[in-house]
């Protein structure tokens, strides 16, 4: 997906946006959200655990991880940037 067309998606359906950097190696324990969260990978690549699977997400690729979902992140060997699009809970009913 490109940049442009994710932006007025993420904005049509409620959600703030903001560009985010993670340094390489930088792995985040399993938490949850209070927020649905969408994510474009813009350069880099993160992988996402959830649900007893793991996937890789790399420049163009998204990924969205609903409020209250346990997930933990895991940032490649070249860092990652990304946009995240974040949306409160209760907009989403």
């Amino acid at each position: 997906m490109d940049r442009a067309r994710f932006e007025a998606e993420l904005a049509a359906e409620g959600y703030q946006l903001v560009e985010r950097s993670m340094e390489a190696g930088t792995v985040n324990a399993e938490h949850a959200h209070g927020f649905d969260a969408r994510l474009l990978i813009l350069t880099g690549a993160m992988t996402i655990h959830r649900d007893g699977a793991a996937h890789t997400y790399g420049p163009g690729e998204s990924c969205a991880v609903p409020a209250g979902a346990r997930h933990a992140e895991q940032v490649g060997p070249e860092g990652v940037t990304y946009l995240a699009g974040r949306r409160a809970a209760a907009a989403a009913a």
